[in-house]
């Protein structure tokens, strides 16, 4: 078997449905289903019980966290790749599973594109071929579009310590690893931008920099940071800021020759 789907959920019967519908109605039937849901209160389990014949597992009970919940169905996947679709999102066509195949799922990591979806409000993402880790830097990979080849998870599974930012840990322990990471141009997920880790972006970011600082030397993170904001701002009132502010100036020139020895290491 080539892919397992896992969701995970909590109170979210009307998304679970959504997912369902978009997992059921795949051309691609040979891929395995598995649910993971918190112990939720809103019928899901009935949904669940109701639905088994198109689900190789699953349960409802308390988690500890989104990510005990994937290591609870990453401990029960026999997949070769592993997908994460959690209740609310969808693969954005009845092709997507087939169209993957057909691309080729031969590399550690698989990133596909996304449909981001907020109410009636939607904005396609496409992500670079070359993922640098500059890159990852500034913001994930889209997890519920990434095909993830099991074995890099499978008795290992996600940091818990994490609320929402595990699987951007992971893409850059990976990256750091130098597994290889490919590129599918297609839109894999209609991705549902309710969840904990979009609202609560500013948390994502102090996740992203704790781990950033595990990962890699302190003076490296305070040049990435600084180089965002640099980026960030507009250019017009940055050149009048630089001007009004030689040294200012100076310490954004000796960045930028740091960047460029950063850049050999990534």
């Amino acid at each position: 078997m080539k892919i397992s789907i896992i969701t995970i959920c909590k109170n979210d019967l009307e998304g679970l449905r959504k997912t369902s519908e978009s997992v059921n109605k795949q051309s691609l039937q040979d891929y395995e289903w598995i649910v993971i849901d918190g112990g939720s209160n809103d019928g899901t389990a009935e949904f669940l019980r109701n639905s088994s014949n198109n689900i190789a597992f699953w349960c409802s009970e308390p988690d500890k966290g989104i990510y005990n919940a994937m290591n609870k169905g990453i401990a029960k996947a026999h997949g070769e790749y592993l997908l994460f679709l959690n209740s609310g999102d969808a693969l954005h066509s009845v092709n997507t599973l087939q169209q993957a195949v057909d691309f080729g799922l031969n590399t550690d990591i698989i990133y596909g594109d996304a449909w981001f979806v907020k109410g009636r409000k939607s904005f396609k993402w496409i992500y670079d071929d070359d993922l640098t880790m500059k890159r990852l830097y500034d913001y994930s990979i889209n997890h519920q579009s990434t095909f993830i080849r099991t074995s890099l998870l499978k008795g290992k599974g996600y940091d818990e310590s994490y609320k929402i930012a595990a699987d951007w840990k992971k893409f850059v322990e990976w990256m750091k690893e130098k597994r290889t990471f490919q590129h599918l141009p297609i839109i894999v997920s209609d991705y549902d931008t309710t969840g904990i880790s979009t609202i609560n972006e500013a948390l994502s970011y102090k996740e992203r920099d704790r781990f950033f600082s595990e990962l890699y030397p302190e003076e490296v993170i305070d040049v990435l940071k600084d180089w965002r904001t640099f980026q960030n701002k507009p250019c017009l009132l940055t050149r009048q800021f630089c001007e009004e502010n030689r040294l200012f100036k100076r310490l954004i020139r000796s960045n930028l020759h740091f960047i460029s020895w950063i850049r050999h290491l990534f």
